[in-house]
This record gives C-alpha cells, sequence and structure tokens, in this order.
C-alpha cells in the first residue's frame, strides 16, 4: 500500500499537488490513500485537485493554535499500525516538525518520501527521509544521501588551488592577493541596499490586485527579479512592511494579501 498525505497548509499550491501526484503514481504505483489536511479556506482552493485525484479533505478544527500537523502525524501512524502496514508514505510538507514522525515510520520499516516546493524545504530536515521530491518549476527528485559527498569535492580543488599557488613566483602570489582585499568592501556596499515597496509591486504585479496570493508564487517572483536571496526567509521581508502586507494564516503563512494605503 502506498500513502500520500498533504499538508495543505505548506503545500498550498494546486500545480504543485498535481506535479506531486503524477510523479509518484509513476514512479511507485497507484496512491491507495490519499489525504490532505489544512484550514477550511486552503482546503477549498485545492477543492478541483482533490476531486480529480479523490484526494479525502481533512478540515482543521477551528482553534488558536494550527492543528494540522498533529492531525497527519496522527493518522500516518495510525496507517503504519495496520496490517499490512504501508511500503511508502509520501509526506507533502518540507516542516522540520514531522522529523521525529519520519524517524517512527522508518523504525517501522516504512519508506518516507518528503514532498516539498525548493523554497520551503526545512534543511534540518532533509536527512531524515529516504528522499526528497521538489515540486514548482522544475521537478526533481533526489536522494538525500547522495549530496553529501560534495563538500569533499570542493575541498579536493580547493588543495588543489593552494599547490599551483605555492608554485609560483612569490611575485605572482602576492598580486593575486590584492584583488581579494577589495572584494568584502563590494559585498558590505550590496548588502546595504534595502528592498522597496515599490520593486516588490513591480517584481509581482499582481499584488496590486488587493487579493489574496499564494506566497509561493510571490516568491518566486521576488527569486527572479532578484531581490531576495534563495534561501532567504521571504516573512521577514514582508514584515518590514506590516502596514502593506498582510501573510496568513499567522503561524505558518501560505498566502499574501497587498493592503494599498
Amino acid at each position: 500500500m502506498k500513502v500520500f498525505l498533504i499538508d495543505a497548509d505548506n503545500l498550498s499550491s494546486s500545480a504543485w499537488i498535481e506535479e506531486a501526484c503524477n510523479v509518484l503514481e509513476a514512479s511507485e504505483g497507484t496512491l491507495a490513500v490519499r489525504r490532505a489536511y489544512g484550514s477550511a479556506e486552503n482546503l477549498k482552493g485545492l477543492a478541483q485537485t482533490m476531486l480529480r485525484w479523490a484526494i479525502r479533505p481533512f478540515v482543521n478544527l477551528s482553534l488558536t493554535k494550527n492543528t494540522t500537523d498533529v492531525a497527519l502525524a496522527v493518522d500516518a501512524m495510525e496507517l503504519a499500525c495496520q496490517s499490512p502496514k504501508p511500503s511508502m508514505i509520501a509526506i507533502g510538507s518540507g516542516d522540520a516538525d514531522f522529523v521525529p514522525l519520519v524517524v517512527r515510520l522508518r523504525e517501522r520499516g516504512i519508506r518516507v518520501i518528503c514532498v516539498s516546493e525548493r523554497t520551503k524545504m526545512a534543511t534540518e530536515a532533509a536527512h531524515a527521509y529516504d528522499s526528497i521530491l521538489y515540486v514548482g518549476k522544475e521537478v526533481t527528485s533526489e536522494r538525500t544521501r547522495v549530496a553529501t559527498p560534495t563538500p569533499a569535492k570542493k575541498a579536493a580543488t580547493k588543495k588543489v588551488a593552494t599547490k599551483t599557488a605555492a608554485a609560483e613566483p612569490i611575485d605572482q602570489q602576492a598580486a593575486k592577493k590584492v584583488p581579494a582585499k577589495k572584494a568584502p568592501t563590494t559585498a558590505k556596499s550590496s548588502a546595504k541596499a534595502e528592498v522597496t515597496l515599490e520593486q516588490i509591486l513591480n517584481a509581482a504585479p499582481t499584488l496590486r490586485s488587493g487579493q489574496k496570493q499564494p506566497l509561493g508564487d510571490i516568491v518566486k517572483d521576488l527569486h527572479n527579479a532578484k531581490l531576495i536571496g534563495k534561501n532567504a526567509a521571504s516573512t521577514k521581508l514582508f514584515k518590514k512592511f506590516p502596514d502593506n502586507f498582510e501573510l496568513t494564516p499567522e503561524k505558518q503563512p501560505n498566502q499574501i494579501r497587498y493592503l494599498a494605503a
């Protein structure tokens, strides 16, 4: 039995879920259990996708604290205790809150796959999973343990460069060190540039409508415009303009609305 459990407060785009279902069924086989957990508002936005893929919705209780993660974890452990147990469980969320659940599922011999949009994947959670399926503009699947040798290759490259420098004349080595001293000054001057409200609106023009927009889509627009770094927290940028942007839900925002002056 193959299972796909979706945290719709994190994996909140219909396009991402469509891609995930297609890739998982192509690589793993039929998904016998398909469930989506989230707020009524988020699940309503996924209605067509859930209907197309026969995904059962599980709406959060209306509490002050988000209950999505706990509801998903309880159902995952219940399924893991069934006989026969699932051979694979895919969790549609990059949230680090699920790491204890992933560890327990793997201890029971269940292969666990993470499905996440690349900018929402928590780095500390990556190695807990057997594999990660990234969805978005580029759908890729990668083993978490394959990426670890990369730093060693970089270290080897540095050693070769050091030996080469030692073999060169002292005059040439001194000449190469001069530009390196200027690099920090350039970095400091570029870091001072503050992103303005107008730059954000120009990069993501759909915000001007005043309607709620998927936060992931807006973040992609800002990345493409190079207004935020690849691993930068987008919420910090929007919180600099509290009178202009509304982020919902409060705990793990996945939607944003522009509040015109």
